[in-house]
């Protein structure tokens, strides 16, 4: 499950996607329905990743710095969350790994489950959820 910090990296960049040259982060939280402040947070990780430019001032705002067909989405997730690893006792960026990971019996699950999400987030692209962004709460409970 992923936490708000990603799933709002999404809305953002895909806001970012959808309007030409530089948006109010205010605008994307009107639009959006997220709060400026959060965003803010939001923001900096993808800055920080080279996923977005900045500029002050009147006028300025963000933008992407490549075109939406170049992001995937497991690359803004991992940069908004850090890591794919659906268990804590798999995700390496901790460097701490579970004392009992060569004999639980269930890490070949998770360790699958981490492949399998990561291989489908890194074969869809922003441009794939702008695209699809009219049918968004479609098949969802």
């Amino acid at each position: 499950m992923f936490s708000t910090k990603g799933r709002y990296a999404l809305r953002v960049m895909g806001d970012l996607a959808t309007h030409e040259g530089w948006v109010s982060l205010g605008d994307v939280a009107q639009r959006q329905g997220i709060s400026r402040k959060y965003l803010e947070q939001v923001a900096s990780l993808m800055h920080k990743a080279g996923y977005v430019e900045s500029l002050r001032g009147k006028g300025g705002g963000y933008r992407l710095t490549k075109r939406p067909e170049e992001y995937t989405l497991g690359g803004i997730l991992r940069a908004a969350e850090g890591s794919l690893a659906p268990v804590a006792c798999l995700d390496c960026t901790n460097d701490e790994l579970c004392p009992q990971i060569e004999t639980c019996p269930t890490v070949s699950v998770w360790r699958d489950l981490g492949r399998v999400t990561a291989s489908f987030l890194d074969s869809k692209t922003l441009a794939d959820i702008v695209r699809e962004g009219g049918d968004a709460a479609g098949g969802l409970c």
